[in-house]
């Protein structure tokens, strides 16, 4: 299970809590020990840390996508991810990963919206940052 660490809307330099938000992602490596990343602008800061169980070799994190617009942390595992990334693939969209099942959840919100959420068959949770806007979401599905 993955380790996330965020923080948003920033009122002070992100210099001076990144190191705060290290020490903090540090007592959740347990729950990621294959690997630990960091994502930081102005506005924002996102830790990741990953226990690589899909495509442990290119599927670090935080993942960016195509276009470099969106960052997302995520943890959990989507089990229709080669599927979702066929589909996603016929409709010209490229994938900087060989296999990543969070970089199908990347593309398909970014490129097609929150309601790709409903094609998702997995568990998970996920955080995205939109640098250009400087906004936060966590996308999500009701259930009825």
């Amino acid at each position: 299970m993955c380790g996330i660490v965020c923080a948003f809307d920033l009122k002070q330099p992100s210099d001076s809590l990144r190191s705060e938000i290290l020490e903090m992602s540090k007592k959740i490596r347990h729950r990621g020990p294959d690997w630990s990343g960091i994502y930081s602008s102005d506005n924002a800061i996102m830790s990741h840390e990953r226990l690589a169980i899909v495509d442990p070799k290119s599927g670090r994190q935080p993942l960016f996508s195509y276009d470099n617009k969106l960052v997302l942390a995520a943890n959990g595992e989507i089990y229709n991810h080669k599927e979702l990334r066929i589909f996603l693939e016929k409709k010209g969209i490229k994938f900087h990963t060989d296999h990543s099942d969070t970089e199908v959840l990347l593309n398909g919100i970014s490129h097609l919206g929150n309601d790709f959420i409903n094609k998702i068959v997995g568990q998970f949770s996920i955080v995205f940052f939109d640098e250009k806007k400087q906004l936060f979401t966590t996308p999500y599905r009701q259930f009825t």
